[in-house]
């Protein structure tokens, strides 16, 4: 069986491109589980991603009667992560379905590979440099939305949100998987 791979999806423009994202983890041998947060729904095509991803696709806990998935992800790939995730993430604020699932992963030391979207008026921010470094120093990689290149996260001008799902190779993300 293969091993599974939790994909989130924040609300930004590079949330377009799940279903694409969604598609090249499935192809290389990944089982899919999908969170979606609130606030990505206007930005991804809901039927394109189910069709990909199957019934997994969640953006709100389970209902108290339905069955527990207590199954570890190998891994967690969040494309896009935007700057209220980070926030959320690096101070440990699970206050939604996808919030709670970053967390846990965080705490239970499952690999996270993360696609930041932010852009340049909120890169100046005094928390962002912070929320960062913790989060870098807990083990999160940062995958550049620009060139597909491991390292420091790169912020998006703002403005530019369209030329860069354009340019966004979802196989970037399936070469950075373990």
């Amino acid at each position: 069986m293969a091993d599974l791979c939790t994909l989130v999806i924040c609300g930004a423009p590079l949330a377009a491109r799940a279903p694409d994202v969604a598609a090249a983890l499935s192809i290389s041998g990944w089982r899919l589980q999908v969170a979606v947060t609130p606030s990505a729904a206007s930005w991804t095509d809901a039927a394109a991603l189910t069709q990909v991803a199957g019934p997994q696709v969640r953006s709100e806990h389970r209902q108290v009667d339905s069955a527990k998935n207590r199954e570890r992800p190998a891994v967690v790939v969040v494309a896009p992560i935007t700057f209220n995730t980070v926030g959320k993430l690096a101070t440990g604020i699970a206050d939604t379905y996808v919030h709670s699932l970053l967390c846990e992963a965080l705490g239970d030391g499952v690999p996270i590979l993360a696609v930041p979207m932010v852009n340049n008026r909120l890169w100046g921010h005094p928390a962002w440099q912070e929320n960062i470094s913790r989060l870098s120093q807990a083990g999160v990689r940062w995958l550049n939305p620009h060139d597909g290149k491991v390292g420091a996260p790169q912020m998006v001008k703002s403005g530019t949100g369209d030329e860069v799902v354009k340019r966004f190779d979802p196989a970037w993300i399936v070469r950075e998987l373990p």
